[in-house]
């Protein structure tokens, strides 16, 4: 019987222990986002902004000449939202494409609030 009282007891234990670890678990913080920034400026072709939009964000052409609008009429548009290693190669991506083709688009991050 003594026995039996143990068991039942190192049992109990193990519950105790299973739930302190699953209470002290820490939680996993979501990584931050950024938002990728498309500027105006005066001398990059409406048709380029598209289609780097196209290109290298995936949107569809209604989307891009929207947001080609946008960024003309505004002087700045979001793209995209993206964890911080996307939007830096997006970044890069759009940049390197503008400079190749001798236009001075320029394309940035932020963090988003």
């Amino acid at each position: 019987m003594h026995r039996d009282a143990f068991t039942m007891s190192d049992r109990s234990d193990e519950d105790g222990d299973a739930s302190i670890l699953t209470a002290t678990k820490p939680k996993t913080k979501r990584p931050p986002l950024y938002k990728v920034l498309l500027l105006n400026d005066d001398f990059t072709p409406m048709e380029f902004v598209v289609h780097v939009l196209e290109r290298f964000f995936g949107l569809n052409h209604a989307q891009a000449f929207e947001i080609m609008l946008t960024v003309h009429k505004k002087g700045v548009a979001v793209v995209g939202v993206f964890s911080h290693e996307i939007a830096e190669t997006k970044v890069a991506q759009v940049m390197d494409f503008a400079r190749r083709h001798q236009h001075p688009l320029q394309c940035t991050m932020e963090k988003e609030e």
